[in-house]
C-alpha cells in the first residue's frame, strides 16, 4: 500500500501463532490530524480487538479515543497519540479467512469498512503493536513531507540500514555531475546534470537537468525517462522551446515536480500568494495544502511566475 515502513513480517506472524489468534492486524498509534484516515481499533489489557471502526469522524472518531499509555507510551506522547489505526497488514487463519470470504461475506470487497467490523465481534482479532517508523503517504502532503523527511541529517526513517536493504530497479546510469553548485540536505540521484545551481533540503530524480542560476528547495524533484542531446537542447532552445530539466535562474520552492518536466528559464515557482488548493491543468499545475504539483510532461514556458 502506499505507507512507508520497515518490518519485519516474521515477527508479525510468530505473534500471531503464539497468541493462537483468528486474524492479527498490525496497529500503530497516531494523533487526531490523521486518525479519521484509518480503521481505528480499541483493544483490551490482553491486546484482543474489541472494536474495529473504518475512518470515523466527528463524535465516533472521539469515541475511539484510548489510553495508549498501555501500550507503553509516555504519558505525553500518549496525549498526542491516543488512538490505535490498523495499518491494513493482516494475517487469518487460513480456515478463518476462507469461511469469511466464501460464507460468511461472499459479497463484501473490502476488509476494513465491511468485514473487520463485524469479526472483531465473531472472532479471536489481536492487534500487534508495531512501535518503528511507520507513515501513511496516501496524500499529497503525507507524500511530500515524508519524502523530504528522508533529506535530514539524522531522518527518523533511512534506505541505508545494512541489515534491512531496500532495492530498485537497476537503471545503469552515469554518476551525477555536479559543476559549481551549492547542496545542503538533498538527495540527488543518478544520471543528473547540476550547473552551478542552488539545491537545499530538496531530492532530485534521475536524469534530471539543472542549469546555472537554479534555486530549489524543499522541493521533490522526480525527474526523467529519457535524455536530451547537448545538441538537442541547443536545438530547442534556438527554437524558443523547453528542453526537459529546469532552465536558467528559475526560483522554486514547496513543490513536487512530476516527470519529465520542461521548465524554461526565469521561472519563479514560489506560490508567494500561499493558495492552498487550485486546480490549474491547462497551465500545468495543481496546488495541494500549499503544495506546487508541476504535471507529468508538463511545459513552463520562460519567465512564468506560480
Amino acid at each position: 500500500g502506499d505507507q512507508l515502513y520497515r518490518m519485519d513480517y516474521m515477527d508479525l506472524v510468530q505473534n500471531h501463532i503464539e497468541r493462537n489468534s483468528d486474524i492479527t492486524l498490525s496497529c500503530a498509534t497516531v494523533g487526531d490530524s490523521r486518525a479519521s484516515d484509518f480503521g481505528l481499533v480499541k483493544i483490551d489489557r490482553r491486546g484482543r480487538v474489541v472494536q474495529f471502526c473504518e475512518k470515523p469522524k466527528g463524535t465516533d472518531l472521539k469515541a475511539m479515543q484510548v489510553d495508549t499509555t498501555l501500550l507503553g507510551l509516555p504519558p505525553q506522547d500518549a496525549r498526542l497519540n491516543p488512538y490505535i489505526a490498523s495499518m491494513g497488514v493482516y494475517v487469518f487463519k487460513t480456515d478463518v479467512l476462507f469461511r469469511l470470504l466464501r460464507w460468511r461475506y461472499p459479497t463484501s470487497n473490502d476488509f476494513g469498512s465491511e468485514i473487520l467490523p463485524a469479526a472483531v465481534m465473531e472472532h479471536n482479532v489481536q492487534a500487534y503493536i508495531f512501535r518503528d517508523y511507520w507513515e501513511d503517504i496516501g496524500t499529497i502532503k503525507s507524500f511530500y513531507d515524508a519524502n523530504l523527511a528522508l533529506t535530514e541529517e539524522f531522518p527518523k526513517f533511512e534506505f541505508y540500514d545494512p541489515k534491512t536493504p531496500f532495492y530498485t530497479s537497476p537503471r545503469f546510469l552515469p554518476p551525477t555531475k555536479i559543476d559549481n553548485c551549492k547542496i545542503k540536505d538533498a538527495i540527488i540521484s543518478h544520471g543528473c546534470f547540476l550547473r552551478e545551481c542552488t539545491v537545499e533540503h530538496s531530492i532530485i530524480g534521475e536524469r534530471s537537468r539543472l542549469d546555472c542560476g537554479v534555486e530549489l528547495k524543499d522541493t521533490l524533484m522526480m525527474g526523467a525517462d529519457n535524455y536530451e542531446t547537448e545538441s538537442e537542447i541547443a536545438s530547442l532552445l534556438a527554437d524558443g522551446k523547453v528542453p526537459i530539466g529546469v532552465g536558467e535562474n528559475t526560483k522554486i520552492r514547496n513543490a513536487i515536480i512530476d516527470k519529465n518536466v520542461r521548465i524554461g528559464k526565469d521561472v519563479v515557482i514560489t506560490n508567494k500568494d500561499g493558495v492552498q488548493e487550485s486546480d490549474r491543468p491547462d497551465e500545468g499545475f495543481y496546488i495541494r495544502s500549499g503544495i506546487t504539483i508541476i504535471m507529468e510532461k508538463a511545459t513552463i514556458r520562460d519567465g512564468t511566475v506560480i
